[in-house]
């Protein structure tokens, strides 16, 4: 199925990119990619071992010509998100990543590609792999769920790598070294309710709001990008506030990391008042439709009459829920004043269900500095506090703090050059890489992060620049044969 991706060069990364995508691995479902890169490692001969959380290290001499120089981790995570557009029926807990080529790009049919962080993992395979590439001792770190937690990194035992410099292949710019990442913490909504009974001269229409193009939802929270469930949102407020709705069922949005693409509210109306409500629905989308045109040139917006006995929230429920969700920060809150261009803290309102007498919300605030981080996350906790929600705090992770007089940043700075004839840039990130979690572990440990160019990521757009991870490739090559001596 994915033979033509063989034959991309440079082969020895894409034939390990092709077999990794053959094994499901979703985020805290590592355990079969682990088993295969286990079994990599020995038909490789070569040392590995599992922490105490799950995460595997394999370890492979220095070259001869190598030997004194300082041991390199090359980290990434195993584990990729898993979203597909809905009219694709696709297993991805038993079922391999389906690709084609699509000009200079890789590309999957209507999922996620896994190339965050699949060429990651991938090139450091290769090079694993390879007898041709000088190369000081490597520790080749995998870690797990760093898409839903980060768990594996936060989890690191402090003892099981020996290494002075760490590379971490997880950006998505291949014209950048990131030498910061933002900081994030899980805000998960709850609050349970008793459903009113069914109005007899009701009907029930679902609203769905969909063709969003969705992202990541650090990387491209300043995009503008739209929000299904901030649009759903402000659709069923202009609703209640010219008519008798009440919501009965929501289901919006996936993962915390991905901006969500698809929303629908099934609401329980006046049945005389079916044919106004479609009316006041289509001026609610041409009103909206040019404000997302530009980046969600799909966005539509579709009402039906459903069947079934759907017990709607009682009207005090109802206008909690809109009055919170229209308050609840969504995208950027505050842009960095000391970095240009730099979103400093974000929110991304990504989930929301309403069924079977309970109410889920959950969000991710990210920030490069860790009081504004708290700042925001506790505002949006007190917004739904003060209406009766419970809310918890959880899976917070630190930012990576900036080294710009590191010496492997030095090293990657003159390889690029020397490869490219151009200066790279060197920035801090909106998203969130491990290195900084790594770092609170291993504080001596100098680390850059650099990646492949890739697009869409966390969503089913995802593609993959091929010869952008060539241009990768020979940059990692040329980093390695120029790590520092050990003092």
């Amino acid at each position: 199925m994915n033979n033509e991706i063989r034959l991309i060069q440079p082969k020895i990364l894409w034939n390990n990119f092709t077999d990794l995508n053959s094994v499901p691995r979703p985020s805290k479902e590592e355990e079969k990619v682990i088993d295969f890169l286990i079994q990599f490692a020995k038909k490789l001969n070569l040392n590995y071992f599992q922490d105490s959380i799950g995460n595997l290290i394999i370890v492979k001499p220095s070259t001869e010509d190598m030997k004194d120089c300082k041991t390199t981790v090359l980290q990434s995570h195993v584990d990729m998100v898993h979203e597909k557009n809905n009219d694709v029926d696709f297993d991805f807990k038993n079922s391999g990543i389906n690709m084609h080529i699509e000009g200079d790009w890789v590309k999957a049919r209507g999922t996620t590609l896994g190339a965050d962080n699949g060429l990651g993992v991938a090139s450091i395979m290769a090079i694993l792999q390879s007898d041709d590439i000088s190369h000081p001792k490597i520790e080749a770190l995998f870690t797990i769920d760093e898409e839903t937690g980060m768990t594996g990194a936060l989890n690191l035992d402090g003892d099981v790598l020996k290494g002075e410099i760490l590379l971490n292949l997880d950006t998505e710019e291949d014209d950048e070294i990131c030498i910061g990442c933002a900081g994030g913490i899980d805000i998960n909504i709850s609050k349970t309710y008793i459903a009113d009974d069914i109005d007899p001269e009701s009907t029930f229409v679902k609203v769905l709001v969909n063709g969003l193009t969705g992202g990541h939802s650090g990387a491209e929270i300043h995009k503008g990008l739209g929000n299904s469930n901030k649009i759903l949102n402000s659709l069923l407020k202009d609703l209640d506030s010219n008519f008798e709705v009440r919501i009965s069922e929501i289901k919006g949005g996936n993962l915390r990391n991905a901006i969500p693409r698809e929303s629908y509210a099934i609401v329980q109306i006046k049945t005389d008042d079916y044919s106004k409500i479609n009316q006041e629905i289509n001026n609610f989308y041409n009103s909206n439709k040019t404000k997302y045109c530009g980046l969600d040139p799909n966005f539509s917006i579709n009402t039906s009459k459903v069947k079934g006995e759907f017990k709607p929230l009682s009207i005090n429920d109802h206008k909690q829920l809109i009055e919170c969700i229209e308050e609840c920060p969504n995208g950027v809150f505050l842009m960095s004043k000391t970095i240009d261009n730099l979103v400093e803290t974000s929110n991304n309102l990504a989930s929301i269900i309403v069924s079977d007498g309970s109410i889920i919300i959950k969000c991710l605030t990210r920030s490069s500095v860790e009081n504004s981080k708290n700042e925001l996350s506790n505002l949006i906790s007190n917004i739904f506090k003060n209406n009766d929600f419970q809310v918890e705090l959880s899976g917070g992770y630190p930012g990576w703090e900036p080294n710009m007089n590191s010496d492997i940043l030095s090293v990657a700075v003159n390889c690029y050059k020397k490869l490219n004839n151009q200066q790279p840039k060197v920035n801090v990130i909106h998203a969130g890489l491990e290195c900084g979690i790594i770092g609170s572990h291993y504080p001596k440990m100098e680390m850059i992060s650099f990646g492949p160019t890739i697009l869409g990521a966390h969503s089913p757009d995802e593609k993959a620049c091929i010869s952008s991870t060539n241009k990768f490739w020979d940059f990692l090559i040329e980093i390695l044969k120029n790590i520092p001596k050990k003092n």
